[in-house]
């Protein structure tokens, strides 16, 4: 039986003796990085593996049906490359997602693959100051509205209209049972974390025992909830599509 939709990082092991590994892999990118070589790491694991590689729907990487005999050998690599703790990281990074975006995709307006990492390190800010690290929110971006990476069943959702520019969209059920409602369009980049201050704060502060991110700000009046998808352009926030000069100002919207 599910119990949730999101991966579970770290080891697990099987009935049949066999442990699984999940791997966190920071926007779906297998690439080496000077201080992260997680490409050379998994090449050498797979030369030994073998068990089978799978990847998950929310962009991770499992390393699938490790025997009792290899898991010390695959361990060993792990800790040379620095993978072991690839989930050590707060629950709203590893709760994110983006799609390809620039320069990969011809159908992006905006950045989405490579500048996520940079504003989840800014939001995680906001995170770490209300106590909110090891609270998950399902986080979505993409750079356009095909929604490859599925920002409108997400709690927070970036939709990309023009090159630093989003949509941000409020209200998703965190396990994708509730379609997030449109919160305001066509915000600049560097206006997205003041914007996401003040309800990360009221979040923290105001919310019910147990409740999620997305559940909150319907709760709160961000957003009206999304009951059925033919409602989905429907009650939306009257400042939704509001001017952005009082975010790029400095002047916080309701």
């Amino acid at each position: 039986m599910f119990e949730g939709n999101g991966d579970r990082f770290g080891w697990v092991d099987d009935p049949n003796g066999n442990s699984h590994l999940t791997i966190f892999v920071q926007g779906g990118r297998v690439l080496d990085t000077p201080s992260y070589p997680l490409l050379s790491g998994l090449r050498e694991i797979a030369k030994v593996h073998d068990g089978d590689m799978r990847l998950t729907a929310n962009q991770n990487l499992i390393i699938a049906n490790v025997s009792p005999a290899q898991r010390p050998v695959i361990t060993g690599l792990l800790d040379k490359y620095g993978i072991s703790d690839s989930h050590r990281h707060s629950a709203l990074r590893l709760n994110a997602l983006s799609c390809v975006a620039l320069p990969t995709c011809g159908l992006a307006l905006a950045e989405a693959e490579r500048y996520l990492p940079s504003l989840l390190t800014e939001l995680e800010e906001l995170i770490e100051h209300n106590g909110l690290r090891h609270d998950a929110i399902t986080l979505r971006m993409t750079g356009c509205p095909n929604g490859c990476a599925r920002p409108f069943l997400a709690e927070i959702g970036f939709v990309g209209r023009a090159p630093g520019r989003y949509n941000v969209y409020l209200g998703g059920g965190f396990a994708g049972q509730r379609l997030a409602k449109l919160y305001r369009d066509s915000v600049p980049a560097d206006a997205i974390k003041p914007l996401l201050a003040p309800i990360i704060a009221r979040y923290a502060q105001e919310r019910n025992d147990g409740e999620r991110f997305g559940d909150f700000c319907i709760r709160a009046g961000y957003v009206v909830a999304t009951v059925q998808g033919a409602d989905f352009h429907q009650n939306i926030h009257p400042d939704a599509c509001a001017k952005t000069s009082n975010i790029e100002s400095g002047k916080a919207l309701p």
